[in-house]
């Protein structure tokens, strides 16, 4: 057991209404008191995709319905030792946050963007969060005393190792 504070980790999207949720959600249970965790977008929504709080709760058993969509403006001021950004707009747009915690990229598809059947829709959600939790399960799996000396390259890895092997082309 450490005896570090919790880390303090700030998941960012552009609208706070699906990924970063999933990843702020998924970290608090995951890491067992190891993280304290927040998300905010670039643009938000002002509400929670309806998608990600089923997807939450059926899929993990994480019951979200306090989430809300909010500004990372609300966050400029915090100190925090991780932000990661889930999406490439909010990455590309992601302020200087004080005490320069390790910023990282973990960039996944718009699940709020796919087209089609409820079914379609609620099949992307999920895709999604399970990218998204399989990072953070990878992110848990460091110890305190490995967190605290990472880099932004070690937390951008956690992303490159969660993705699927691509699959080999057959011998000709």
């Amino acid at each position: 057991m450490s005896t570090l504070k919790p880390f303090k980790v700030l998941i960012l999207c552009t609208g706070n209404s699906a990924r970063s949720i999933f990843g702020e959600y998924l970290l608090r249970a995951l890491g067992r008191g190891r993280f304290e965790t927040f998300s905010a977008g670039s643009h938000p929504t002002g509400r929670v995709n309806p998608l990600a709080l089923r997807v939450l709760k059926e899929r993990y058993g994480l019951d979200a319905n306090d989430a809300c969509s909010k500004s990372w403006d609300e966050f400029r001021d915090v100190k925090f030792d991780f932000v990661i950004t889930v999406c490439d707009r909010a990455r590309e747009s992601c302020p200087l946050w004080p005490g320069q915690p390790v910023v990282g990229h973990w960039g996944s598809p718009d699940p709020a963007a796919v087209a089609g059947s409820d079914e379609v829709k609620y099949r992307a959600f999920v895709t999604v969060a399970s990218e998204i939790a399989r990072r953070v399960e990878l992110f848990c799996a460091f110890s305190d005393e490995q967190l605290a000396a990472f880099r932004p390259a070690d937390l951008n890895a956690v992303a490159v190792q969660s993705q699927p092997a691509p699959a080999e082309e057959p011998a000709r």
